[in-house]
């Protein structure tokens, strides 16, 4: 079982350092994806991205699994109140709207689950 574990929390975490680094590498498009009531620009993008690295490294060694799992599913909280739902409002985004906030509404249930069961590394 624990090698199913570990399995799993692997597979959840690699997709966050591939979207740590996209913060990176797509930078400009993320740029053009903020709207005027997010501060800081591309900061916040630079910022986001480094969480995102460092949580998943974090959930791959087992090293603070839980203040890196809530910190996780707050900052995906974040991307849902302040980036997906505006998106449904807006009859070009309207549907992506709605799969990226499905996206990351599963993705916040697995980091409180991830929370809530993954013991610290001994």
């Amino acid at each position: 079982m624990d090698r199913i574990s570990a399995l799993g929390r692997i597979l959840y975490a690699l997709p966050f350092a591939f979207f740590g680094v996209n913060h990176f590498v797509m930078f400009d498009y993320y740029m053009g994806m903020l709207t005027s009531f997010i501060p800081f620009g591309g900061y916040l993008i630079i910022f986001t991205g480094v969480i995102m690295i460092s949580a998943s490294l974090s959930i791959i060694f087992r090293k603070f699994i839980r203040l890196t799992a809530i910190t996780l599913a707050a900052l995906l909280f974040i991307f849902i109140v302040a980036i997906h739902i505006p998106d449904l409002f807006d009859p070009e985004t309207k549907m992506l709207g709605l799969l990226m906030l499905m996206k990351d509404t599963s993705l916040m249930g697995g980091s409180i689950l991830i929370a809530a069961n993954c013991p610290e590394k001994k």
